[in-house]
């Protein structure tokens, strides 16, 4: 299978069977075997799939993608087992991020229901042109790219989060803040944003955030 098919939700399924970290092995880019350029988009795909990661608390390091020709089979042998001993040095997922499993299981269900928007803003903003993989790492590192991922994706996986977490019962800012593993101020830039929208709401007996 090309590996520009490997979609961001196969990766997201895959950690929430319990699996610890997911490697996948493309064509060398300029060699694609298909001629549809199909290991450009799954370098794509990884770099924005590792800022989610991050975002949602879990090591981007669980997932690799390597780059290696049908018959560099010592290659990916030796790829596979140095993946394979980073993963038990990070040891099982969720366990080093400090996240109980349910939390990781409302993180992981929060970031793959957002995958048909994370996909447009990937279209529409993120389908920049580069050649080599270092160029694809830089550009996804870069400013620019931080800047429109963080206008686009990451308050919308925050209040997706909120969202889940408020399905429970009301809860305070505070509450809030450890179930998502943000700040209280950032909760609450989320939260007006998230009232504005009628997402929720404040129970004034409570005290408490609800939702709307």
């Amino acid at each position: 299978m090309c590996s520009g098919r490997v979609d961001m939700s196969f990766v997201l399924r895959a950690f929430s069977k319990g699996a610890d970290g997911v490697f996948i092995g493309a064509c060398h880019l300029n060699e694609c075997n298909y001629i549809t350029n199909g290991n450009y988009h799954a370098l794509s795909m990884v770099n924005i799939c590792r800022k989610v990661m991050k975002q949602i608390g879990i090591n981007p390091e669980r997932l690799r993608l390597n780059f290696m020709s049908g018959a560099e089979a010592s290659l990916y042998v030796e790829d596979v087992n140095e993946f394979v001993k980073e993963i038990k040095t990070l040891g099982p997922l969720g366990k080093s991020e400090g996240i109980e499993a349910n939390a990781l299981k409302m993180k992981l269900e929060t970031a793959t229901k957002l995958i048909p928007y994370i996909r447009l803003v990937e279209r529409e903003r993120l389908r920049i042109p580069f050649e080599t993989e270092e160029e694809g790492y830089k550009l996804f590192n870069s400013d620019a790219v931080n800047r429109i991922f963080n206008e686009t994706v990451v308050e919308k996986l925050a209040i997706g989060q909120i969202i889940s977490l408020l399905q429970e019962g009301p809860m305070t800012t505070g509450e809030i803040a450890k179930g998502v593993g943000l700040t209280p101020s950032e909760v609450s830039r989320h939260l007006n944003s998230s009232s504005r929208q009628r997402l929720v709401r404040y129970d004034e007996d409570q005290k408490r955030y609800a939702l709307a």
